[in-house]
């Protein structure tokens, strides 16, 4: 069994996430194809884990590339969390995770309305027949927000309590829940937000204005053969364990996955990781580097198992629900954490010493940051402890 030390795989890390300076590209597509996905659950995730792995790109770049050249797309899949996906990846992910989740969330919305009972006859019928309407008018439109399609669709405007006998629980419109559902079908597809770049208020637009043929059908174990090959290539070697949190499936979905890919067992210190077959061609250090990520970046959040990486430092950095703040990371590790004060001044604080020629790499990348933000203000969705101290 081949060996694979804790410095190989920091080395693997900073060049297939692109955190080297001569890793980094402006071909913001293939950033995001380099990790994957992009975490998306915080808007501004986005504009800075491209902007961390960039020379010359800015907040506009990042901006054609979603709304005008349309080559990514936000979209609900793994974990039911948000992430922005290069366009041809969009089958995979659709295949893979989107179709059971929009399975699972018209059941559940199906069940609150007919716990509600506000509709009369089959519940599941109605709800597909808003779904379709709903399509129509937002076909009409072109794009709108929800407000706008609960006036043209009077049946969203329908209000559901989905938690009747709990005291926090309120009626709600099932305009976002219809939207939920198109969302992860495929259907429809978030546009470019009222705001700014950090902003999530988003308008939304018909899949076809992204995809005009929409969104290829393949088969669901097809799709996640193909998911844990590319995550393998991006994030391994690494146990299976964090394949199956990564993703969210059943352990027998990913032992199913990974008998149909040619891997190899290898020793992580200890532990049994997993790797392609064809990948495991030793990989050298590469020259020191530095890196501040955002809160939610998709390289921390990329393993269930952090050990390698993270040391003691997970609970000033993550917070209680394993939600990631910003983090500091200097040749494969992370060591220290960094918030944006009200100023715009990039605070930051170091967990352990690095040395003095690691600092100056620190500082010049937190200059960076702060250049990249400009004069937008953004505080992360998930705010951990040390990221609250900093900005204070």
């Amino acid at each position: 069994m081949r060996s694979i030390t804790t410095a190989e795989r920091r080395a693997r890390l900073a060049e297939r996430h692109r955190l080297t300076p001569a890793s980094r590209t402006d071909d913001i597509a293939e950033i995001v194809r380099s990790l994957v996905v992009l975490h998306a659950t915080d808007p501004a995730t986005v504009f800075l884990s491209v902007g961390a792995r960039s020379h010359t790109v800015d907040p506009t770049h990042v901006e054609k590339a979603l709304y005008d050249d349309r080559v990514l797309l936000r979209m609900l899949a793994m974990r039911r969390t948000m992430f922005v996906a290069p366009v041809e990846s969009v089958p995979v992910l659709q295949a893979s995770c989107a179709d059971a989740l929009a399975d699972k969330q018209r059941r559940t919305y199906s069940r609150f309305i007919e716990q509600a009972d506000v509709v009369d006859g089959n519940v599941r019928a109605w709800l597909a027949d808003v779904e379709e309407e709903t399509h129509q008018a937002l076909l009409a439109r072109g794009s709108a927000t929800g407000a706008q399609l609960s006036k043209d669709v009077p049946r969203l405007r329908t209000q559901v309590n989905p938690a009747p006998d709990k005291s926090y629980s309120k009626p709600t419109s099932i305009t976002t829940w219809v939207l939920v559902i198109l969302g992860v079908e495929g259907r429809i597809v978030r546009g470019r937000p009222n705001g700014s770049w950090t902003s999530s208020q988003y308008t939304w637009a018909p899949m076809e204005t992204w995809l005009p043929q929409g969104v290829a059908a393949m088969p669901a174990d097809v799709a996640r053969v193909e998911l844990v090959r590319q995550w393998l290539y991006t994030f391994g070697p690494a146990p299976i364990t964090d394949i199956k949190w990564w993703t969210g499936w059943t352990l027998g979905e990913v032992r199913k996955a990974l008998a149909r890919l040619d891997v190899v067992e290898v020793d992580l210190d200890g532990t049994t990781g997993l790797l392609l077959a064809d990948d495991q061609d030793p990989v050298a250090e590469p020259e020191p580097w530095a890196a501040l990520l955002p809160a939610l970046d998709p390289t921390p959040m990329g393993w269930q198992s952090r050990d390698w990486y993270l040391g003691a430092h997970g609970p000033t950095l993550f917070d209680r629900n394993g939600n990631v703040g910003p983090t500091i990371w200097c040749n494969g590790r992370i060591v220290g954490g960094w918030g944006q004060c009200k100023d715009g001044e990039i605070a930051y604080r170091l967990l352990e010493d690095v040395g003095s020629e690691a600092e100056a790499m620190i500082e010049a990348e937190a200059a960076r940051t702060a250049q990249w933000y400009g004069d937008i203000r953004a505080i992360p969705r998930f705010r951990t402890p040390l990221e609250r101290e900093l900005t204070a």
